[in-house]
């Protein structure tokens, strides 16, 4: 239960300290932009819940399983407002797996306020997300790959392939702050570069979540892959820049 705690303010009486209390005026323009702070925070937790609400279905009863219907009695909101977030089961799914990768995000920015080696922060980051992947069956990490990849395909049909690139491509900016570190060369497209290493983060998991890599980490094996592709294009004389 939340602890809700009031704030009392004693107002001075007139004649108590020969100062008349007087009300403060408010800003019209601050009281709405704090309207609107608010229902920006609630329209968030609102998508969070969902989102958890539909991740703990699909790790019981299955992505295939689990109806929009199952989702809004677990969060307890009607299919008009789910509908209102996402236009598709399916976009609740990307949603999920753009929120796994925050943690893996923020290794790396801290990883990079001190001296670091490129490959060391590859690994690092894929740790991070083997832990969060871990809790989820395979059934649904196969999904939410293929699921990104349709999603790719329909954002380059509609024109959207530059706004889409810094959600979808987990390694992107990482890239360009290496770049600017003097890491990469500066003639390299870390674009290209990103694209190809979503390529086998993508293809990978669904390897590990089939058992394919046995006993070998997803990190190590992955984390090897996307290194000899980096590595490789910077040995590369030339390296033409992707359309």
């Amino acid at each position: 239960m939340v602890n809700i705690v009031r704030a009392v303010m004693f107002c001075k009486l007139p004649g108590m300290s020969g100062e008349p209390a007087l009300s403060q005026p408010r800003n019209p323009a601050d009281q709405g932009q704090r309207r609107a702070n608010l229902a920006q925070s609630r329209s968030r937790e609102t998508k969070r819940a969902l989102v958890q609400a539909a991740i703990a279905l699909w790790r019981t009863k299955g992505f295939a399983g689990t109806t929009v219907a199952d989702i809004c009695q677990a969060a307890g909101v009607s299919k008009a407002l789910f509908y209102f977030y996402f236009p598709r089961k399916e976009d609740a799914l990307l949603e999920a797996g753009f929120l796994s990768t925050r943690e893996a995000r923020r290794t790396w920015r801290e990883l990079v306020t001190r001296p670091y080696e490129l490959p060391d922060v590859i690994v690092a980051i894929l740790a991070t997300l083997e832990r969060t992947m871990r809790p989820n069956p395979p059934e649904l990490l196969i999904e939410a790959t293929l699921e990104s990849h349709r999603a790719e395909q329909r954002a380059l049909a509609e024109g959207r392939r530059d706004d889409y690139h810094p959600t979808r491509l987990l390694l992107l900016e990482l890239l360009q702050h290496a770049q600017a570190d003097g890491k990469l060369r500066a003639d390299l497209d870390v674009l290209h570069l990103a694209r190809g290493a979503q390529s086998l983060l993508e293809a990978g998991t669904r390897h590990w979540a089939s058992g394919e890599y046995g006993d070998n980490s997803f990190a190590a094996v992955i984390g090897r892959d996307i290194t000899a592709f980096i590595l490789g294009h910077s040995q590369l004389p030339g390296t033409p820049h992707a359309s």
